[in-house]
């Protein structure tokens, strides 16, 4: 078996025990008795992702607020005289660092964390210029025995593992209540593994995010941000549009957007091109042969209780596109809708999409259905939750006509149906029961088995980058295989999250008849710390 790079993990549990220390509360240390903070830390999943975001908001995003009092967001009222005052906790940190807002701080009472002094830095006496620091310490180990079925690079035993590390670092500067400037830098790098690094495991070091907001307010709390220069996006569940969490380098995107948010309406617009992810330092460049833009609106919806509603419109230009059935140019548009809520005891998300467009000199006409219907036990112990998700997504119905019917997710999030990556959804039918326990305030595990099909079987399986894994012209079995799939995620405080991911795959007659087709075991845990 290959050797385990135990100078990586020893300098990974050196950083663990800087980050527990640096993530107790001020007055931890100092013998203080404090209840613990809340916080989510980097742990999210699939089955998180698809539960509601703020009221009528895509996900992560923050309406601006340019009208904030002077106290700042979040200011607690006076307190009556004779009593000790009492404030609210931290807020948890955002899936998007700049949706974060820390006008609060302006009043010195509030600051209890370590991190803060960074968090808010007055740059004028009436502290609405300001600056804000904060980033990100990611270190995540991963195992594969017999990796992507056998066919991804192993030693002589079918192993392979190796560390990623992650690295970011931002600055959040705000020039009055109308102007502002945010940057991020990232690095993310790659030890151990056989094959040498995947596109996302590995760059050294660049520039992650550089924009400015121009905010126009218009009437009562209403605003119009327009937004220029390297970005993050993330929109709904993350099906279509998202950040790529899961991975060691996330997704951005250059261009320019327009976040409107009109009484309950949320509504963006923008046009992009991706940004390439290159090894080297500060080589990152927008990619030339892809254009992203659309628009994406969320609105409450009064025809269900407590539901909202989001419509959206997604163009994609994509050169050399590859699919099973051959490589051309790619026009896609995508038009969606996406109905979600939470009704105690009950949680759900359903989502549809059409894609019609020109792969060549041929039509495009793909679609796909998913859900994710939760029903949860409050009143028993540990909370748990009873999740059924479906999907599928629409693939070829035959590779020798110009025309495509396979679905493309366009930049979906990494990790799409579980931690080991192994397929992405395109042609595809999966049905996924999952169980979520609450082991008290910061300890979740759960537990999941998914099933999966062709849709078509004159098509092929794909990955999470609609890379095609294998050809389906072989084989005319329809099922892949299924996964049965475990995590423990502890949030150890506000800043420091841990969790433990396993997964076994079952290769069914599609893969052991388009071999190699070997049963799959993929170990992952990794520990953030985020300030």
């Amino acid at each position: 078996m290959r050797a385990v790079p135990w100078r990586s993990l020893i300098g990974a549990l050196g950083w663990a025990l800087i980050a527990w220390v640096l993530g107790m509360p001020t007055g931890a240390l100092d013998g203080q008795t404090l209840l613990p903070m809340r916080g989510t830390g980097d742990v999210t999943h699939e089955r998180d992702a698809v539960r509601p975001t703020a009221l009528g908001s895509p996900a992560g995003e923050r309406p601006p607020q340019p009208r904030d009092t002077a106290q700042g967001a979040g200011a607690a009222e006076e307190p009556p005289i004779g009593t000790a005052p009492s404030f609210p906790l931290p807020p948890p940190y955002q899936p998007l660092r700049y949706d974060e807002d820390y006008r609060y701080l302006r009043d010195p009472q509030r600051r209890s964390d370590v991190w803060d002094p960074i968090k808010y830095l007055p740059l004028n006496a009436a502290g609405d210029w300001y600056a804000s620091l904060g980033g990100e310490l990611r270190l995540r180990y991963e195992f594969f025995h017999n990796p992507r079925f056998g066919q991804d690079p192993h030693d002589s035993e079918g192993n392979n593992n190796y560390l990623l590390q992650r690295y970011m670092l931002h600055g959040d500067l705000h020039l009055g209540p109308f102007v502002r400037l945010f940057g991020q830098l990232k690095s993310g790098l790659e030890h151990g593994r056989i094959g040498g690094p995947r596109p996302a495991d590995e760059d050294r070091l660049d520039l992650h995010q550089a924009f400015l907001d121009v905010v126009v307010p218009l009437r009562a709390e209403d605003a119009l941000t327009l937004r220029a220069g390297r970005q993050e996006m993330a929109f709904g569940s993350q099906r279509l549009v998202s950040v790529r969490e899961g991975p060691n380098v996330r997704q951005s995107f250059d261009g320019l957007r327009t976040l409107l948010r009109a009484e309950a309406w949320r509504i963006d617009a923008f046009v992009t091109r991706p940004v390439e992810t290159n090894r080297g330092v500060f080589d990152d460049n927008p990619d030339p042969k892809r254009t992203f833009w659309g628009v994406y609106a969320v609105h409450p919806f009064g025809l269900v209780p407590q539901g909202h509603i989001d419509l959206y419109y997604l163009g994609l230009v994509r050169q050399d596109a590859r699919f099973d059935q051959g490589i051309a140019d790619e026009r896609r548009h995508s038009i969606g809708l996406r109905l979600w809520g939470a009704l105690e005891p009950w949680d759900y998300n359903f989502e549809f999409v059409y894609q019609f467009g020109r792969f060549g000199d041929g039509d495009i006409q793909a679609w796909t259905a998913a859900s994710d219907t939760g029903y949860t036990l409050s009143s028993l112990p540990w909370r748990p939750r009873l999740g059924l998700r479906a999907d599928i997504a629409s693939g070829d119905r035959n590779p020798a006509s110009r025309s495509l019917q396979t679905f493309n997710p366009l930049f979906p999030k990494g990790a799409y149906f579980n931690e080991a990556d192994l397929i992405g959804p395109a042609n595809v039918i999966d049905l996924h029961p999952t169980l979520d326990l609450h082991l008290g305030q910061q300890l979740t595990v759960g537990a999941d088995w998914d099933v999966f099909w062709r849709e078509s079987v004159h098509d092929g399986l794909y990955g999470v980058a609609v890379n095609l894994i294998r050809s389906g012209q072989t084989s005319r079995a329809r099922y892949i295989g299924s996964a049965l799939s475990a995590q423990v995620a502890w949030a150890a405080t506000r800043h420091l999250a841990l969790v433990t991911a396993y997964t076994h795959f079952f290769p069914g007659p599609f893969v052991t008849e388009t071999p190699p087709g070997k049963a799959v075991d993929f170990v992952a845990t990794w520990i953030s710390y985020k300030f």
